[in-house]
């Protein structure tokens, strides 16, 4: 972060703008403006110096702007998240609640076991249980919208049709010399050729969007399975400082998988995955979903 980030933060101070303009102003008004306007200038620049390269000024600024970014994330993550929630099919949405009521039981049984018997839990313990619990289910639904997404792409997309161009078009070229003399001859084949490429690729496309759906249906079945194990380990281990720390393993281990979503958002739209999560296992947040 440069220098001037900190000296245009010190001079737009809502404080050292209210006494800049009103020493500007009694400058203005003292009838010698020629010599109080530069020591009021002088003054401004003095104190914006010290304070922009004070390093606990320039703290408070990058906290701020870093506030602001996080903002501007969890905004961006905020209308995904309506997005997803709002097209998912009943049937998606429901194996998506419910992978999260186990998630609500894991919590639970790690609570329990914490401090049994009583439901106030340490703070931290509590916040670190839920982001892990909540980068898990994030990353599941949207797996979910991928699967979704993906589906609807080879729904609508005939690849029988596509395969008929292709032989229709490869019937024409055989029927062109293949290096004509004349322009026109020239122009028709290069058409036919271009129009021969892009079908391909359609159907390219078509088989990739094939192998993708059945990694995406695979990793959705794995990250489910790991989730049930975790469950089944709370109530086994009884140890729920392992429990969140398996928790944050199976997240910091899905890195393949968010790559996946990434490589796909030409079908599903999403923004590439960041480290914003929503807060799915939160009370607000469950009266959205729920």
């Amino acid at each position: 972060m440069g220098l001037w980030t900190y000296l245009k933060a010190a001079f737009l101070n809502r404080w050292n703008l209210l006494a800049f303009l009103g020493g500007g102003g009694f400058a203005l008004l003292s009838g010698r403006p020629d010599v109080a306007l530069p020591v009021v200038l002088a003054a401004e620049l003095a104190y914006v110096g010290l304070l922009g390269t004070h390093p606990k000024f320039q703290k408070s600024v990058e906290a701020q702007l870093a506030a602001a970014r996080r903002a501007v994330r969890s905004e961006t993550t905020g209308r995904t998240l309506q997005r997803i929630l709002q097209s998912l099919p009943r049937d998606m949405m429901q194996r998506f609640q419910n992978l999260r009521q186990r998630c609500l039981e894991l919590r639970q049984i790690a609570t329990d076991l914490k401090q049994p018997g009583d439901r106030v839990v340490d703070e931290t313990f509590e916040q670190s249980q839920l982001a892990g619990l909540d980068r898990l289910l994030w990353i599941f639904l949207r797996l979910l919208y991928t699967h979704y997404a993906l589906s609807r792409f080879l729904h609508k997309t005939d690849s029988e049709s596509i395969r008929q161009d292709i032989g229709r078009l490869e019937k024409r070229l055989a029927q062109l010399p293949p290096d004509p003399q004349e322009l026109q001859q020239q122009r028709i084949r290069k058409t036919l050729e271009d129009n021969l490429a892009t079908s391909q690729e359609r159907l390219g496309n078509f088989q990739k969007a094939i192998d993708n759906l059945q990694l995406v249906e695979l990793q959705l079945d794995q990250l489910e399975n790991r989730i049930h194990s975790l469950s089944e380990m709370a109530v086994n281990r009884q140890e729920p400082d392992f429990i969140s720390h398996q928790v944050d393993l199976v997240a910091s281990s899905m890195i393949q998988t968010e790559e996946t979503m990434n490589e796909l958002r030409f079908a599903t739209g999403l923004d590439a995955v960041t480290a914003e999560t929503p807060p799915l296992l939160r009370p607000v947040q469950a009266q959205i979903i729920e």
